[in-house]
C-alpha cells in the first residue's frame, strides 16, 4: 500500500493486523492488495473510492475488501474525533491451513460467486467481540503476541464465514496445490494474446477444467473476465497516469482501438478520449 502523508500518520503492523490512527484531516492512500481485508472503524470514517463508486464506513462499521481490486482509501477525522480503525489482512497459507482443518461436509455447496468488491458487514456480536478485543493495542506499548494475532484472524474467518454463505468462495477459491493458482496467473497475464485453450494449459488443465474452476472465482466468463479486467487498467492508465487511448489500448491487450473505444464506452458511459 502507498500511503501519502496529509498530517501525522501511525499504523503499528503485528503479523497481518494492522491498527491505524490518523490526526488531523487523516490520510489517502490507493489500495491493491493481494490478500482480501477485514476492516473496522472505531473513530472518524473511511471513504473508499472504485472509479466512480464511493462507499464510506462510518464508527462502529465493519467492511469486507476483497483481494487484487485498485481502490483508492480516504481514512478521515470526523469533527473532533481521529480517525482510528484496525485491519485484519488474511494470506493466503491462513486461509488455506483454515480450510485443511475444516469439516467439508460443512461447506455449502453451489453458492454463487459475487463480483462485489466491497462488502459493509451487518453488526454482531461476533464482529464486535472481536475488534474490541483489539482496542487494548492503540493505546499501550505491549505487542500481541504471534499466537494472539493468528487467533484474531481465525476469528475474523469465522465471522465472515458466519455472517453469509456468500464468503465460502471468495475466502476459498484458490486452486488444488498441483494446479497452478487461476487468479495469479491471470492477473499477471491478463494483456497477452493467450487463447482460452493456452490459459489452461498454462495452467495445468483441460479447457473444460480450467472453465469449471474459474467458476469457483467468478460468475462472469473468463472472456468477460479479461475483458473487464483490461478495461478497469486502461480506466487506471487514463485516469491516473493521464495517458492517452492510442497508448493504452495495446498496452492492455486491446487488437485495435476501435474494439477498445466501443468497449470502454458500453463499460463506463463514456468514450476513453473524456476520461
Amino acid at each position: 500500500m502507498n500511503v501519502q502523508q496529509d498530517d501525522k500518520y501511525d499504523t503499528l503492523g503485528y503479523s497481518g493486523i494492522f491498527l491505524s490512527c490518523f490526526s488531523e484531516f487523516g490520510a489517502h492512500c490507493v489500495h491493491s492488495k493481494p490478500e482480501h481485508v477485514l476492516v473496522y472503524i472505531y473513530s472518524g470514517e473511511q471513504v473508499i473510492v472504485d472509479r466512480n463508486k464511493r462507499t464510506i464506513i462510518k464508527a462502529g462499521e465493519c467492511a469486507f475488501i476483497r483481494r487484487d481490486n485498485r481502490l483508492q482509501m480516504f481514512k478521515n477525522s470526523k469533527g473532533a474525533d481521529f480517525y482510528k480503525g484496525i485491519s485484519l489482512t488474511f494470506k493466503r497459507h491462513i486461509l488455506r491451513e483454515f480450510y485443511s482443518m475444516m469439516n467439508k461436509a460443512d461447506i455449502p455447496q453451489n453458492v454463487p460467486v459475487s463480483d462485489i468488491k466491497i462488502f459493509k458487514l451487518e453488526p454482531s456480536p461476533a464482529i464486535e467481540s472481536l475488534f474490541q478485543s483489539l482496542t487494548p493495542y492503540f493505546d499501550s506499548n505491549i505487542k500481541p503476541t504471534e499466537g494472539v494475532t493468528n487467533l484474531k484472524l481465525l476469528e475474523g474467518i469465522y465471522a465472515l464465514l458466519n455472517s453469509s454463505e456468500q464468503f465460502y468462495p471468495i475466502l476459498f477459491d484458490f486452486a488444488d496445490p498441483w494446479k497452478i493458482d487461476i487468479l495469479e496467473f491471470i492477473n499477471e497475464n491478463y494483456m497477452q494474446e493467450l487463447s482460452m485453450e493456452q490459459i489452461a494449459a498454462f495452467t495445468g488443465r483441460s479447457l473444460a477444467t480450467f472453465k469449471r474452476d474459474f467458476k469457483k472465482i467468478s460468475s462472469l466468463t473468463p472472456q468477460k473476465w479479461l475483458i473487464n479486467k483490461r478495461l478497469e487498467m486502461a480506466y487506471i492508465k487514463l485516469k491516473e497516469e493521464k495517458k492517452k487511448a492510442q497508448e493504452v489500448y495495446t498496452e492492455v491487450g486491446f487488437k485495435n482501438l476501435s474494439h477498445f473505444s466501443t468497449a470502454f464506452k458500453k463499460q463506463y458511459g463514456i468514450p476513453p478520449t473524456e476520461i
